[in-house]
């Protein structure tokens, strides 16, 4: 090889390496860019429940501030500013919007048709027409149902198993809440088939759940079931268990959180683990796939908690072989 080809060889692979140098910064920087994240919900502030979806993040690589970054809006008990702060993430460009909760769902719909919507979870997604089935939900939404309307059923059941003789049962909803009208169905349907008879309270926020109480003395209830996105509303869930007590009378919900905070009862899927689950859609998503290829899924664990100290509040006596079922007693 005579030296000037010697040469140009060695110039070649000089320029081939600086070329590759170049392009390596370049390649780190694209790799390394901040994946943005819409965050939706109707509550107030964080709790145990985001804490489970950071941490399934978490699990699968992403953390916020590094390789994510989570924009939240928080309507702070006033589902009507749902549909605002969804297109504040829409301009923002996020590349997804996890929605907490079926109100949150609804307002990420409709204010987006082309950005992925993760629902973490949504109460019954294919009833309120969000997908259209859980296996090919279609559109741009998928993640997880809570199942909600369908356990109806369970908690009147247990009700019953309680108070052996109750007969009229109410059943305090948000009128505004998508789900509501599917929530009531399930609910007297299963109540007509425990022979119960059953009394829909709509109440559009914390203003009438005095008036609602007052319709419980007058067509004297035995029980209320309370509508799970009370919860979500910090004063109008604290009115709801101080009236009930005050007014002895036993409740259900379908979380836990309710039976911490002073509800009799509550059953339904275990909440935290659905946030966690929510962060497997995410990851999904953020690495190319299409929401319409995932398919929703359901709650797989369930508990029941009861507060005895409720239950000797309101004289309601909760007997050993129900307690033993139970995955968490409030002492």
């Amino acid at each position: 090889m005579s030296a000037a080809r010697s040469q140009n060889r060695k110039l070649g692979i000089l320029i081939g390496v600086s070329l590759l140098a170049l392009s390596l910064p370049a390649h780190a920087q694209q790799s390394s860019k901040l994946r943005r994240i819409g965050y939706l919900s109707v509550r107030s502030a964080p709790s145990e429940r985001e804490a489970a979806l950071i941490q399934g993040l978490r699990d699968l690589g992403w953390s916020d501030g590094e390789n994510i970054m989570i924009e939240y809006r928080w309507a702070k008990g006033k589902p009507e500013l749902l549909p605002q702060l969804a297109a504040e993430l829409v301009r923002l460009k996020v590349d997804l919007i996890v929605a907490a909760a079926t109100a949150a769902v609804q307002a990420a719909k409709n204010a987006t048709t082309t950005i992925p919507v993760v629902m973490s979870p949504a109460a019954d997604p294919v009833g309120s027409k969000f997908i259209a089935g859980l296996d090919r939900p279609g559109g741009n939404l998928t993640g997880m149902s809570l199942m909600g309307p369908e356990l109806a059923g369970k908690r009147l059941e247990l009700l019953r198993e309680v108070l052996p003789r109750l007969t009229h049962v109410g059943f305090l909803a948000l009128a505004g809440d998508p789900a509501t009208n599917l929530f009531v169905k399930e609910a007297e349907d299963a109540a007509q088939k425990l022979g119960l008879e059953l009394q829909p309270l709509l109440v559009n926020g914390l203003g009438e759940i005095d008036g609602a109480f007052s319709k419980t003395k007058k067509q004297r209830l035995g029980a209320l079931v309370v509508h799970g996105i009370f919860v979500s509303f910090p004063d109008q869930h604290r009115r709801i268990i101080e009236l009930a007590t005050r007014n002895r009378l036993p409740t259900i919900s379908d979380q836990t959180e309710f039976s911490d905070a002073g509800g009799l009862m509550s059953y339904g899927p275990k909440i935290e683990a659905l946030y966690y689950r929510a962060a497997y859609f995410v990851d999904k998503i953020l690495k190319g796939s299409k929401p319409n290829e995932l398919p929703v899924e359901q709650p797989r664990i369930f508990e029941t908690a009861i507060n005895l100290k409720t239950a000797k509040q309101i004289g309601v006596t909760i007997v050993p072989e129900i307690l033993a079922r139970a995955d968490k007693v409030i002492r």
